[in-house]
Order: C-alpha cells, then sequence, then structure tokens
C-alpha cells in the first residue's frame, strides 16, 4: 500500500542531496528560523489564507490517512487500529485508491502510533540480508528516522519512540528515537518479487514486525480492538477529500492538529502569518470574526492554493530527458510549496538516499504521454539504473493510480527477466497493446489515454545521485497513431 511517495529523483545537473544519512539524524525542518514577524505586517488576505493552506496541507492529508487507515477493528489489508501494523501481503491493483502512487515492488507494513499518549517499542527481525526500510514520519511527512538495511544492517533490532515531550529512562537493549511530534507514521516497506515463494517468505517477516506500548514491556499484550467511526469516508481518496473541504473546516482541522502536532521552530514566519488571519494552534477558528477581507480571503483560499499545489509539478526540479528530478523529498525545511505537492501526489516519500523517483508525463518530443501511441525507453549496455537496492518503471493513469490491465502488470523490472537485445541494450516497451510474445518479458501496459511514468531506485549509487546518470528518454514509435 503505497503511499507512497515519492515523486521524483536527482537527476543530471543537479545539487545533490546533502543529509546526515543516519537513521535517527534531526530532520532539517528542526532548525531555528530567523525571528518570528509580528502579527502586524501588513499582507494581501488571499495570500496570507492561500499560503496558510499550503502550509497546511501535509498535516491535513495526514489527519484524514490516518483516520480511513486506522478506521478498523482489527488489522486487515491497508487498515489496521492505531499502535498496530497493518500488513500488505500482495501488490495493489488497480482497484487501490487509499493513497496516491502506490508501488508494486515492496510490501509495505504500516502504523499510525500517537506516541504522545506514551513510547512505544518497536522490534524488527533477522532480515537475513533482504532489503527493506522503515522510514518513520512525522505528523507533517517529514522523514526523522530511517531504520534499514542502508543505515542499520538487516539483524534483529529494537527501538524505543517517544514523542516530543518525553524524557525518562530508555529499556536495556532498545535505541531511542524521539519524535518531533505526537502522531507518526510508520510506513515500511519489505522488497518482495511477487512470487509465492517470496511471498510467504516476506509475510514470515512482517509476523514478526512489533509493536507495542512501552507500558506493556515484559509482559503479555494482546492489542485492543479498534473503534470503527461509520461517519468516516472509506470509499473516497483522501486527496479529494481533503480538497473538497470547505475553507473554515481545514482550518479548523489544521489549527485542532496544530496543538498536539507543534509546526517546527524554523516555521516560526508561516504560523505568525497564519495568527494574522485567525488561525492559531488549539484554538477554533471562525472566519465570521475576521474582517470582512479577511474571511473572503480564507473562503476563496482552497481554490487558489490547489491548482498552485498541483502546478508547482511542472517547476520543480531539473528536466533532463523529459523526465523530472528533485532531491527535495522526505525532509522539506521551509519549502512548504514541495512538501505540499508531494503529500498530494506521493504521501510517504522517502529520503533520496533511500529512494529516488524520476517522473514523467511526456516523450522525447515533448508530447503528452497517451496509450493510443506505442512508446520504448532504450538503456544502452551497462547503462540501467545504478542502485544498491533495486529499480523499477511503474505506469499511472493521470490521477496516480494504477491502471487496470489484462496481465496485472503494474511496473516493469529486473525481476520480470528483461531481455536484452543482441548489442546489450535493453528495451522497455510502453503501450496499451502487447508488443507480442517475444517482448512481454519488457512489456509496460499503457491506458488507452493519459498517462504517468515513474521510476523507482532504491538505495541510488552515487552515479545517480550526482548526476551523472538519468534515465533516458521515452521515445514515440513512428508507428504511433497521434
Amino acid at each position: 500500500m503505497d503511499v507512497s511517495r515519492r515523486i521524483f529523483a536527482v537527476g543530471a545537473a543537479t545539487i545533490p542531496f546533502i543529509g546526515s544519512g543516519l537513521p535517527f539524524g534531526r530532520a532539517k525542518a528542526t532548525e531555528q528560523d530567523a525571528p518570528i514577524i509580528g502579527s502586524q505586517a501588513a499582507a494581501d488576505p488571499l495570500e496570507l489564507a492561500t499560503d496558510a493552506y499550503i502550509y497546511g496541507y501535509p498535516l491535513v492529508t495526514m489527519e484524514m490517512t490516518r483516520r480511513v487507515l486506522t478506521n478498523v477493528a482489527a488489522p486487515e489489508g491497508k487498515g489496521a487500529p492505531m499502535g498496530q501494523f497493518a500488513n500488505m501481503r500482495e501488490y495493489p491493483n488497480a482497484k487501490f485508491r487509499a493513497v496516491t502512487a502506490p508501488n508494486a515492488d515492496t510490501l509495505y507494513s504500516s502504523a499510525f502510533l500517537d506516541v504522545g499518549r506514551e513510547p512505544h517499542i518497536l522490534t524488527i527481525p533477522e532480515e537475513d540480508g533482504r532489503y527493506y526500510l522503515m522510514p518513520m514520519l512525522s505528523a507533517w511527512t517529514n522523514i526523522f528516522a530511517v531504520p534499514g538495511k542502508r543505515t542499520t544492517g538487516t539483524g534483529p533490532q529494537t527501538y524505543f519512540i517517544a514523542g516530543p515531550d518525553w524524557s525518562g529512562s530508555v529499556p536495556s537493549g532498545a535505541k531511542l528515537i524521539q519524535a518531533p511530534t505526537n502522531l507518526i507514521w510508520i510506513l515500511g516497506r519489505t522488497y518482495c518479487t511477487g512470487t509465492s515463494e517470496d511471498y510467504r517468505a516476506v509475510h514470515a517477516l512482517q509476523d514478526q514486525y512489533r509493536l507495542i506500548p512501552a507500558s506493556a514491556a515484559g509482559k503479555a499484550y494482546t492489542p485492543p480492538a479498534g473503534r470503527v467511526d461509520p461517519n468516516i469516508d472509506m470509499k473516497t481518496a483522501v486527496r479529494e477529500q481533503v480538497n473538497c473541504m470547505d475553507a473554515t473546516t481545514y482550518f479548523n482541522l489544521l489549527a485542532g492538529l496544530m496543538k498536539d502536532n507543534p509546526p517546527a521552530l524554523a516555521d516560526g514566519v508561516p504560523v505568525a502569518k497564519m495568527a494574522s488571519i485567525g488561525i492559531a494552534p488549539g484554538r477554533p477558528f471562525d472566519p465570521a470574526s475576521q474582517p470582512p477581507a479577511i474571511s473572503d480571503a480564507i473562503e476563496r483560499a482552497p481554490k487558489e492554493a490547489i491548482p498552485r499545489i498541483m502546478g508547482h509539478l511542472k517547476d520543480t526540479g531539473r528536466h533532463v530527458n523529459g523526465w523530472t528530478f528533485t532531491t527535495d523529498g522526505g525532509d522539506y525545511g521551509k519549502d512548504y510549496l514541495q512538501r505540499a505537492l508531494i503529500t498530494a501526489v506521493g504521501l510517504g516519500c522517502n529520503l533520496p538516499q533511500d529512494a529516488v523517483y524520476p517522473t514523467t508525463t511526456v516523450d522525447a518530443a515533448g508530447r503528452k504521454l497517451n496509450g493510443n501511441s506505442k512508446y520504448v525507453m532504450r538503456f544502452p549496455e551497462g547503462e540501467l539504473p545504478p542502485v544498491n537496492g533495486f529499480w523499477s518503471l511503474t505506469m499511472y493513469d493521470a490521477d496516480y493510480f494504477f491502471v487496470d490491465n489484462p496481465v496485472n502488470r503494474y511496473s516493469v523490472s529486473p525481476r520480470d527477466d528483461l531481455k536484452a537485445n543482441p548489442d546489450g541494450s535493453v528495451d522497455l516497451f510502453i503501450q496499451a497493446e502487447s508488443p507480442g510474445t517475444q517482448h512481454e518479458s519488457n512489456w509496460l501496459p499503457a491506458p488507452l489515454g493519459p498517462f504517468i511514468l515513474m521510476m523507482r531506485t532504491y538505495w541510488p549509487k552515487d552515479d545517480l545521485l550526482n548526476g551523472a546518470w538519468a534515465p533516458p528518454p521515452v521515445t514515440r514509435s513512428t508507428s504511433a497513431s497521434l
């Protein structure tokens, strides 16, 4: 169940992501900011309201995602009660709508925790060399810890995850991870080839991913049943639910969430600007109490902000061979527009050290990708994506969801036993119809309409991170119908 994550990657001519690379490094979003501005600062009310909407978009989306994914009595499919893992047992299909940009490369182990109530203990078993990672996201979608093969190896591990206000002693044998917010999301990924045998192997590992509240340490513990709220919309995609909220509902929810999940110290300026139009942590928001110019601006904010968020897609990162790249994923500092965009199209995005995601909507000539045409990606000999983990090419429709197709294939990768050409190059065939039996291993089915391509490159090597390597262009066949 991805959730992902992920929309872009570093590419040619970009500056590599620079970070601690440690599993528990403090996020750059917690750095101290310049002095906070006063609420008397003159500014356009619509600009203030629009910026406030963009700033709060990740927090509101995380909460709505939490509500949907934890609204179950017991772990089942993509959902589990608070404090429990939901272990996806097979790859999502084209009906999956819980989150945008799902993946078909890893099996997910997802858990929402309230570490403000009390710390939780996470136990990870021996992975025996298998690629996995357990990124932990704050309520604002910043990754603050990443246990996994890259950072901590594949041996058994135990972590004590505490909230921002916790103090005390850590149990013997456990490592402390202190979260920046009370609400956190663990979005674990374990690599799986998708065969029956490997499904069984990964299921055995997932069954050993264990979360218990600290008060249950050393005791027999049975997780309590979850409470199901019939008023929660379990059918409509979360992004659509958020985007359809009226401004008063949105900003009231945002203000309430900020009480338990305070903004980073670095966010003093946007917080002060929000306060100047009546939006403050823990305080009910009433636009009627504001001057007409502000209440009118508040009402208009969603229609102004959503196009700005989605429009940022064409401006972000660098562009190479039609692909878009950026290193700004997983930890956003003060780039609130980028954070909102990634939330909208790839919630749960990894740090670039763990995964980078080139994406494209156009062919080599700059024309929009459309399944009424046929396309080829050719990788010259020795120039497949350079990774320490694995790579894949995933097909999405125009809304970042999987595309239904007769062979139930949503991505293509080396595990499909890709066939090379006589000169050692590898062609990927991207089209609606089968390219023929001899090429089907290299076929990524497309819809009859617009589509989006995303590469996943897990644990990328330096050539990818420093821009020395970039994906080849998507070339339209000369027999294309458009």
